[in-house]
C-alpha cells in the first residue's frame, strides 16, 4: 500500500504550484490601441483600450483562457513581439506603437520603446521590469542558453542587446544596420554565437554573430524574397522559414527556406503562397510549415483584391521543400500562428475581429472550432515555451 504520508505531502506540493506552471500556455499579446479605419488605415481609437497579454492553456481541447494582464504590445511589426521562457515562469513583450492625440499625421499613432519584463508564476501574473529598447520596438528573442536578448527597432533601424540575469534585462548596446529605413523586423538565433534579422525595407536578411555581448553584421547578406518579414526557425536548427511580404498589393506573395546547417548559410527554396504570409510558424516537430495570409482583408471593400477572410494553410516540410497539405478560412487582418505542444492544435489571431480561432490538425484536415474572445484589444503575437 502506499505511504500515506507521501502521498499528502505531493498532493499539498501540488497544491501550492503556480496555476500557469501547471499547463501548458500560449501567450498572446494584444494592441487595444490600434484599429482600421473604413480605408483600411491604422489609426488609434476615440478611447484607446489597455493593451494586454492573454493566457490561454493549451493543454486539452478545447483551449480555454486562464488569465489576462496589462502590458504594452502593437501589431505594428512581425508577430513574434512576445517571449515566454521554457519553463513559463516568465516572459518579455515589446511595443512597436503606442497612442498619442499629438500624433494627428498618422491617425494618433506614435513610435513606441517600451519593453515589459512579466511574471507568470504570480497570481495573477503582473509585469515586474519595465525598460527601453529602440522606437519601433518589434521581435524579442533569447539565445538558447538565456545569457543574450535582442530585440529589432523598426523604427530606429537597429537591433538592441541586452543581458539577461536572474529573470532581469540590461542594455548593453544596439547594432546599426545603417540603414534607418532598412525596417529591422524579426530575429531568431540559430545558436549562442549566431542569429539572423530580416530587413524588409531593404530586402535582405542578416546574419549577426554575437562574440560575448558584442554583436556583429556579416558583410554577406541573404536574399530572400521582397519585404522580408516574419521568420522562425525548426526545433532541429537546421532550417529558416521567411515570409516575404513583397509590395502587399494583391500580387501572390512567398516564403523563403534558409538552410543554417551549410556555412555559409543561403536560401535553398522559395515557394509561392497567398498574399500577406505575415503569420508563420514550424509545428514543434518541424514537420510542417503554418503559414496565414492576410488575403486582402486588410484592404477597402473597393479595392480589387479584398476578400473578408483571411487564410492558414498547413504546408508539409519535405527536405527543404514545402507542399500545401491543407487551408482554411480565418478571421482578416490574420496576425500570428501557434501550434499546441502536441501539434494537434493549432490557434490562429484575428486583430480585426478581436478572436483567436482554434483549429484541430490531424496531419490532413484542419478542423475548425471554438473561437476565443480577447476583450478590449485585439491580438498581435503569439509566444509558446516549445519551438
Amino acid at each position: 500500500m502506499p505511504d500515506l504520508s507521501k502521498l499528502l505531502l505531493a498532493a499539498a506540493v501540488t497544491g501550492a504550484m503556480p496555476m500557469v506552471a501547471m499547463a501548458d500556455v500560449v501567450l498572446s499579446s494584444n494592441d487595444g490601441h490600434t484599429v482600421m479605419n473604413a480605408s483600411k488605415a491604422m489609426v488609434a481609437p476615440a478611447a484607446p483600450g489597455a493593451d494586454t497579454v492573454t493566457v490561454i492553456d493549451v493543454t486539452s481541447y478545447p483551449p480555454r483562457i486562464k488569465a489576462t494582464f496589462d502590458a504594452p504590445g502593437s501589431v505594428v511589426g512581425p508577430p513574434g513581439a512576445i517571449w515566454i521562457s521554457a519553463d513559463e515562469s516568465w516572459g518579455i513583450v515589446t511595443s512597436a506603437t503606442k497612442a498619442d492625440p499629438a500624433a494627428t499625421a498618422t491617425g494618433g499613432i506614435a513610435p513606441d520603446d517600451r519593453v515589459s519584463v512579466f511574471d507568470l508564476s504570480s497570481t495573477p501574473p503582473h509585469v515586474v521590469q519595465s525598460l527601453t529598447s529602440g522606437l519601433g520596438a518589434t521581435q524579442v528573442r533569447l539565445s538558447p542558453d538565456g545569457a543574450l536578448a535582442l530585440i529589432a527597432n523598426r523604427t530606429e533601424g537597429t537591433v538592441s542587446v541586452f543581458t539577461v540575469k536572474d529573470k532581469r534585462l540590461t542594455a548593453t548596446g544596439k547594432v546599426d544596420t545603417g540603414n534607418p529605413k532598412s525596417l529591422p523586423s524579426a530575429v531568431v538565433f540559430v545558436d549562442d554565437r549566431t542569429a539572423l534579422l530580416t530587413r524588409g525595407g531593404d530586402n535582405m536578411v542578416n546574419v549577426l554573430h554575437i562574440d560575448g555581448g558584442s554583436v556583429t553584421i556579416d558583410p554577406r547578406p541573404i536574399t530572400t524574397g521582397m519585404g522580408p518579414y516574419t521568420m522562425d526557425i525548426n526545433a532541429a536548427h537546421s532550417l529558416v522559414a521567411v515570409s516575404n511580404m513583397g509590395r502587399g498589393d494583391g500580387d501572390e506573395d512567398s516564403v523563403s527556406l534558409i538552410d543554417v546547417k551549410t556555412t555559409p548559410y543561403r536560401v535553398v527554396g522559395t515557394f509561392g503562397v497567398p498574399s500577406g504570409p505575415e503569420p508563420m510558424k514550424f509545428s514543434p516537430d518541424g514537420r510542417y510549415l503554418a503559414v496565414g495570409a492576410q488575403y486582402g482583408s486588410t484592404k477597402p471593400a473597393s479595392n480589387p483584391f479584398h476578400h473578408d477572410k483571411g487564410l492558414v494553410g498547413l504546408y508539409a516540410v519535405e527536405g527543404q521543400t514545402l507542399r500545401l497539405v491543407a487551408q482554411a478560412p480565418v478571421g482578416a487582418w490574420a496576425e500570428a500562428v501557434a501550434f499546441s505542444r502536441d501539434g494537434q492544435t493549432v490557434l490562429v489571431q484575428s486583430m480585426q475581429d478581436r478572436t483567436v480561432e482554434i483549429f484541430r490538425w490531424d496531419g490532413q484536415t484542419l478542423t475548425p472550432g471554438d473561437t476565443l474572445a480577447i476583450e478590449g484589444a485585439g491580438p498581435e503575437s503569439f509566444a509558446t515555451a516549445w519551438p
